[in-house]
């Protein structure tokens, strides 16, 4: 298994307005769009091979990662897009990519997430176990809607859909192992998420698997709140994770006025602005981003070509 697909057509509405004109896999984290970190954990995991859906502001990419609109590089692997006019969710974004697939098992990776938990389990087991799908699971960490057998590793219901399972309830990572026998379940240009294709399966008696995954770090960064935090866990844990990354991550890219007081974990990006005498804690500011002098900023974050100015508290500028 050497290609991965990552889900990054999403409208990212619970991160407005920080998404009204980013994907969300392209928003940044110390300086580093968040899907470099999902490229990094899965080329340390051994893929060489990434196939990516868009939708909102498709343009992005091309201006992350360079390439033609179609095709793209990242550490020397090859980067297919595939654009979906109309949003086909993670189901239809699916089959819409299978003939860039091929037959051969593909790993499927949320483009919100921040991770890096261990991969081989998961890949060995579905490749042991001639699953169609194998999901990568947590303990805890989130809505523990997936109810797998902890013997079998076998899922047997998803929100209690089906009714009378007693096994245990797993958190969902996003991250899951597919084989080419999923696509014979969706249909192209069907807009469906994956969640009632793996009960129509499991209903039918088709091998859908688990594998708990509770080492390592898992983050969802659908919202601000879970987007601010992840820099003070990364900011915590001395910018690092489990495996190496394309380059050093960076919590400050420009520059920073000596009179410029900085407080708690935050990130600056290049090109900044900020003036004499302003304060930032717990705060991140993108690329291009401004602040006046004497501004007091506290948990903020703001964006490209924007202005801060005042006291702020928990605002996205």
């Amino acid at each position: 298994m050497q290609t991965a697909f990552l889900l990054g057509a999403g409208l990212g509405t619970r991160l407005r307005p920080l998404t009204e004109e980013v994907p969300k896999p392209l928003v940044p984290v110390f300086n580093k769009p968040l899907a470099s970190f999902a490229f990094d954990h899965l080329i340390d995991a051994g893929f060489r091979r990434f196939i990516v859906n868009t939708h909102h502001c498709p343009g992005k990419w091309k201006e992350v990662f360079g390439g033609d609109g179609d095709t793209a590089e990242y550490r020397g692997c090859p980067v297919f897009f595939r654009h979906e006019p109309v949003l086909l969710e993670t189901g239809g974004g699916l089959k819409n990519i299978e003939d860039l697939a091929g037959e051969n098992d593909l790993l499927v990776y949320n483009g919100d997430i921040l991770a890096d938990l261990p991969l081989a389990p998961l890949i060995r087991h579905h490749k042991e176990s001639g699953n169609a799908v194998t999901l990568g699971l947590r303990s805890s960490g989130g809505p523990l809607q997936v109810q797998c057998d902890p013997q079998t590793r076998r899922v047997e219901d998803i929100r209690k859909t089906l009714g009378g399972s007693s096994a245990p309830s797993y958190l969902f990572t996003g991250i899951y192992a597919v084989s080419p026998e999923i696509y014979h379940w969706l249909s192209p240009k069907e807009i469906t998420s994956v969640i009632p294709v793996f009960l129509a399966m499991i209903r039918a008696g088709i091998a859908v698997g688990g594998v708990v995954l509770d080492e390592g770090l898992w983050m969802d960064l659908g919202g601000r709140d879970a987007y601010l935090e992840a820099h003070r866990v990364l900011g915590g844990k001395g910018m690092e994770l489990a495996y190496p990354f394309g380059e050093p991550l960076r919590a400050v890219a420009g520059d920073v006025p000596e009179s410029v007081r900085v407080e708690g974990v935050c990130a600056v990006g290049k090109g900044c602005k900020i003036g004499d005498g302003a304060r930032l804690a717990d705060s991140v500011l993108w690329d291009g981003a401004e602040v006046a002098a004497g501004s007091d900023l506290r948990s903020c974050v703001v964006r490209g070509g924007r202005k801060a100015e005042g006291a702020l508290v928990h605002l996205d500028i």
